[in-house]
């Protein structure tokens, strides 16, 4: 019964403590689930490691794993990246150790400082990945791809026009590949290279026909309009605008657009009063089809306003520069209200990770009380057995001991009267001296009751000592010329009283288990005893105690 409730209560202990926490080679398998499902599902992925709490990732390639899927999961989705901060050690770890994970995780790294801000370091970031040899091109090209369009929006021209290159001979699909042949084409124009430029958007236009690519084929040709606009070809550029507008109609969805570069050729031919009527038209369109998300366009409108209001009176309105500088206020505020979006999203979110790691912890505190009440529970058990076992054994050994003792005297010529002077008369005294009764009643078996009947033959009296130690050292005296006399005379000064009862039953022939009984003391105990008599004395090790001690050494 007792042994079954010590099963049960380890067992609820070891399953308290599996439930607690997982164990790291369980991070490592939900990680490595989340890394699997990536690359057919980056939402599953997240909602993988969203459930797991990074504080208990002690390990630091399990900790690596994880931010890295985390970053790389949010960069896939286009989502902020404004909580990813540890993408800084994911990188360092990585360096030179995963070629294929040091530099997606170098791409990870340079969107989060685009995300909080730092353009410029994300740039560079990348630039020292593109100077990279001996990378896989699959793996080149992403960071091309970011590093191009970082560019292109910070408007580079020389320097995005060798990294766009690159990217275009790396490029394997036919519409990645169209569209680094047009940011090449926008880093010549932003590099002055209009020529060149010109060139890649004609390419750019006869594929787009060739391919019947209707939308793609609208764009490359409005491209090439601002592209005539910008060499001083003001004349083709309004041809090539009139004839979009034939094919594509007066409503088209880039109406605004187009009237807005007739009214560029218009100011830089100097037909103001063309230029304003094509103006005004691209405002009101631009309000028609952009509704209120028209603050770029209007950005661009108002500058121009400003310049044909210059031509029209030679002075410049504050109106048309305050509007300007309104929309690009406006633009700005809109970045910032974006980012702080994706920054209290990010904080919400560490928040709810911290509310669930606060809940897990306590939950993890109760049942390691639990846990902790019932190991002193399964503690104090055993112990409590361990001592009743140990109980046990003994009074087993001494009654084992004592029957033996009584059998042999029975047995001996004193007890069947003939009377023989020899270690069987001192059994029997020392038999008729035990406290037997005292010790057998303890406990009440059926052996022991026998115990009782066979002492019960014996005469003696029973005087509250297990041993009359004085009559037995007469005894032995009597028996063994002397031995406990010249032993007390010789070496009293350096053994105790316990040390020379052992030796005087040792010289009767008592064994280990029979001192044991007689003295009171456990097995353990005597053998302890006895190796201190053995130093005392300078007993040597292979040498028996007795023969030593008869032999006078």
């Amino acid at each position: 019964m007792v042994k079954n409730i010590i099963y049960v209560l380890i067992a609820i202990v070891v399953f308290s403590l599996v439930s607690c926490s997982k164990s790291m080679s369980q991070y490592g398998k939900d990680i490595d689930e989340a890394e699997n499902v990536m690359r057919t599902n980056a939402d599953s992925a997240l909602a993988i490691l969203d459930a797991i709490d990074p504080s208990e990732l002690k390990v630091d390639s399990i900790r690596a794993e994880y931010y890295y899927l985390k970053a790389y999961g949010h960069m896939v989705r286009k989502r902020s990246m404004i909580g990813d901060s540890l993408v800084s050690f994911v990188h360092d770890y990585y360096r030179g150790k995963d070629i294929v994970k040091d530099i997606r995780s170098g791409i990870a790294l340079a969107w989060y400082k685009f995300w909080v801000g730092d353009t410029s370091g994300a740039m560079v970031k990348l630039d020292s990945i593109a100077g990279l040899s001996d990378v896989p091109d699959s793996i080149m090209v992403q960071a091309l791809r970011i590093r191009v369009l970082l560019g292109a929006s910070e408007y580079q021209g020389r320097q995005l026009v060798p990294l766009a290159k690159k990217l275009h001979e790396l490029e394997t699909d036919t519409l990645r590949k169209t569209e680094a042949k047009y940011m090449l084409m926008a880093g010549y124009e932003y590099a002055g290279e209009t020529d060149s430029a010109l060139c890649l958007v004609d390419e750019l236009i006869d594929y787009a026909r060739k391919n019947r690519w209707g939308d793609k084929h609208f764009m490359f040709e409005l491209e090439r309009a601002q592209l005539l606009t910008e060499t001083g070809r003001n004349a083709d550029s309004d041809r090539l605008i009139g004839e979009i507008f034939q094919k594509a109609g007066p409503d088209n969805g880039a109406a605004d657009l187009l009237h807005f570069q007739y009214a560029i050729n218009a100011l830089n031919t100097g037909d103001i009063s063309r230029a304003s009527r094509h103006l005004a038209l691209a405002d009101s369109l631009a309000v028609k089809l952009r509704g209120d998300d028209d603050v770029y366009f209007r950005s661009y409108s108002n500058l121009l306003h400003a310049m044909i209001d210059f031509k029209q009176t030679g002075r410049v309105k504050l109106m048309h520069i305050n509007g300007l500088n309104n929309r690009q206020s406006e633009r700005f505020n809109r970045m910032e209200a974006s980012q702080w979006e994706s920054e209290r999203g990010a904080l919400q979110q560490q928040s709810r990770a911290l509310a669930l790691k606060a809940e897990s912890e306590h939950k993890t505190v109760v049942i390691l009380v639990i846990s902790l009440v019932a190991l002193l529970v399964i503690a104090a058990s055993a112990w409590a057995i361990i001592v009743r076992r140990q109980h046990e054994r003994e009074n087993e050994e001494r009654i084992e001991a004592l029957e033996k003792m009584v059998d042999e005297y029975k047995s001996s010529p004193v007890a069947t009267g003939t009377g023989v002077a020899d270690s069987s008369a001192l059994r029997s005294a020392m038999l008729k001296q035990l406290g037997i009764i005292k010790m057998v009643a303890e406990t009440p078996t059926e052996q022991n009751r026998e115990m009782l009947r066979k002492i019960s033959s014996l005469d003696g009296d029973i005087d509250g000592e297990l041993v009359d130690w004085k009559n037995v050292f007469e005894m032995i005296d009597n028996l063994y010329s002397g031995f406990y006399e010249k032993l007390h005379s010789k070496y009293g000064d350096i053994l105790n009283l316990k040390e020379e009862q052992i030796i005087v039953l040792m010289l009767a022939g008592f064994s280990t288990k029979e001192i044991s009984v007689i003295t009171g003391q456990t097995t353990s105990t005597i053998y302890v005893r006895k190796s201190s008599i053995r130093k005392k004395l300078g007993v040597p090790e292979k040498d028996d105690i007795v023969r030593f001690l008869l032999s006078g050494r």
